[in-house]
């Protein structure tokens, strides 16, 4: 049996992809994904429904592509509108500070300094909220597990595919830092 999810086999108890991942969530990042399933909910379903009741007035849906189409796309509206409502019942949403601001928690801002000066800002979110072009990195990630509890001045070891690579924080921040 070929498939796309038949590259190989992994042993359960060694994939770091079967490690139960945190239910954790910023405030904006919920209210993100309740815009998203308002959208798809109240927007996008209704259109792909109507469009599906359209293709299928006329006549055989057997060879009807769109028909065809816009049942399929239909279905993938309706999966990811479940998938929303069931992740958003089972998240916590982090709405508040931690007691001690000056340590690196979930939703801080860090800026860290490598070995030669180069400086990486991060920011620590739930998995449902990651995104690389912003830096925002899941709590899940061994760089964020390696930063909790950490100040600035303190150093953290990271292992990456490169190697080992070493980093200071240089600022926590529980804000954006401004653009500028």
């Amino acid at each position: 049996m070929k498939g796309r999810n038949m590259s190989r086999w992994r042993d359960p108890a060694k994939d770091p992809r079967q490690a139960p991942k945190s239910n954790l969530i910023t405030a904006e990042g919920a209210a993100r994904l309740r815009g998203i399933l308002d959208h798809l909910s109240r927007v996008k379903r209704p259109q792909i429904s109507a469009k599906v009741g359209e293709a299928a007035a006329q006549g055989d849906r057997s060879e009807n592509a769109d028909y065809t189409y816009n049942k399929k796309e239909l279905n993938r509206v309706i999966a990811r509108i479940r998938y929303l409502t069931t992740r958003l019942e089972e998240l916590q949403v982090v709405d508040r500070l931690p007691a001690n601001t000056d340590k690196v928690f979930f939703g801080a801002f860090v800026k860290l300094e490598d070995e030669e000066g180069g400086t990486l800002e991060i920011r620590i979110v739930g998995h449902d909220e990651t995104d690389t072009k912003k830096r925002w990195i899941s709590i899940d990630a061994p760089m964020a597990k390696a930063l909790l509890g950490k100040e600035v001045g303190d150093d953290i070891t990271v292992l990456t595919p490169d190697g080992e690579t070493f980093y200071t924080v240089t600022s926590v921040a529980y804000t954006a830092p401004s653009a500028g």
